[in-house]
């Protein structure tokens, strides 16, 4: 018999993105770190395994965040009075450069891994900042917390400040080299390297060719930004005025999917070209309604592309984003995708709660493989929510029991426990 056991409880999950699957007093079954399937009660084949009966708990998906920046961790909440440019010479880029100091990056990365592995976020895409060695720490930080994540060495070499623009391309790619290779030697099990150009406006032609070269070399995913702000856009066009639109920029270096496994956050401002080459390509569009909103950037049309099938997941987007918590990030993008229907497209119907739960698991979690449900043969990443301290005057049914959960930020202090793999993660103290 596989190695194994049995979690019982009221099990949720969106095998599809429309309606919310729901097994009430279910057990579901981990075999060898994956999912065997959802039961009524244990078959006779499994009457062996340990069952592990959390009551009337929910029980659901692990929440993938595909976009987060470990340094801005130190600054969250604050600077949200800026647009994005303005936000970065202010904020983003003097906390940046703390990290050239390792004993500070150490001490922000192990308060930030921290929050991580008390959060619902069972896999994550990470920023880090230039500086390889801060980088590295923040992996093995990572690597504590049992996430599984992808981290990555920031590369800018061009109208940045001083201390955190790279001395040329050369010396960009030699630097990421390096990091890639010290982050192979280290052997980390569930951290893994991603090839991370910050935005065109911060890196040169010549330092996007030589990313290429690198991501070939070593098969890396890319994540970066894209048509976040219409300022940011200006500039793009500015600096690249043969490219067709901002996202030809990545494409014609080989950094916009295809065989390049690509994120690209924000897409507020993504033309239909730009959508189609996404589309055509695979690219993964992070969807970070917090930070959009938060600095002003605007209201990606998400229904437009989970219409057109584009590859969507959630990202919470820290510190344009003011909290680590996927939970608000799923609530958040069914509240701003209501604003753009009214606002903007009546068309465009609002983002359901199914929707959206979809996104931050199944959605984003096809970036790292089958991952984000709880179907046969998926990783078994599974949350245990205790929604008991939500009292009120009748009883309501699971799938109501869930939704509040979310919109009462119960991530915080109804996370009983978490898995990755089918491992129970160390680092809830709650």
């Amino acid at each position: 018999m596989a190695n194994g056991f049995f979690l019982k409880g009221n099990i949720c999950h969106t095998p599809e993105k429309d309606e919310i699957e729901i097994h009430e007093n279910a057990y579901l079954l981990c075999e060898d770190g994956r999912c065997g399937g959802i039961f009524p009660a244990v078959p006779e084949q499994y009457a062996g395994l340990p069952v592990l009966d959390r009551g009337d708990c929910l029980i659901l998906p692990g929440m993938v965040d595909l976009h987060i920046h470990a340094p801005q961790f130190a600054f969250r909440g604050t600077g949200m009075d800026c647009e994005l440019l303005e936000w970065l010479r202010l904020y983003a880029f003097p906390e940046e450069a703390r990290y050239a100091d390792p004993g500070y990056a150490k001490r922000a990365y192990t308060l930030f891994a921290g929050a991580m592995a008390e959060s619902a976020t069972t896999r994550a895409v990470i920023f880090g900042t230039v500086h390889r060695e801060a980088t590295l720490c923040l992996m093995d930080c990572m690597e504590q917390t049992g996430i599984i994540s992808y981290v990555g060495k920031v590369n800018m070499d061009r109208d940045a400040p001083p201390e955190l623009t790279e001395p040329g391309a050369d010396a960009s790619a030699f630097d990421t080299f390096g990091f890639v290779n010290a982050a192979t030697r280290r052997g980390y099990k569930r951290t893994f390297p991603i090839l991370t150009p910050r935005f065109i406006p911060c890196c040169s032609d010549a330092l996007l060719g030589e990313l290429s070269e690198v991501r070939r070399a070593y098969d890396l995913p890319v994540q970066s930004h894209l048509s976040e702000n219409p300022d940011e856009v200006e500039l793009v066009r500015r600096l690249m005025p043969d490219a067709a639109f901002y996202g030809d920029g990545y494409d014609r270096y080989g950094l916009f999917g295809g065989a390049a496994r690509t994120i690209m956050a924000h897409c507020v401002w993504s033309t239909e070209a730009e959508v189609k080459r996404m589309r055509d390509r695979g690219v993964f569009v992070a969807h970070c309604p917090a930070s959009n909103t938060n600095i002003a950037s605007g209201i990606a049309p998400v229904r437009k592309y989970i219409a057109e099938g584009l590859r969507v997941g959630l990202g919470s987007d820290v510190a344009g984003g003011q909290t680590e918590s996927m939970f608000r990030a799923v609530t958040d993008a069914v509240q701003v995708s209501k604003l753009y229907w009214r606002l903007v497209d009546r068309t465009a119907a609002p983002l359901s709660f199914s929707e959206s739960f979809y996104l931050a698991t199944k959605g984003g979690g096809a970036f790292f493989g089958k991952v984000g449900s709880f179907e046969a043969g998926y990783e078994f990443d599974a949350l245990v929510l205790d929604d008991s301290g939500c009292t009120g005057p009748r009883p309501l049914p699971v799938r109501d029991r869930l939704e509040r959960a979310f919109y009462q930020g119960l991530d915080r202090e109804g996370l009983r426990e978490k898995y990755i793999q089918g491992v129970p993660c160390r680092g809830l103290t709650r």
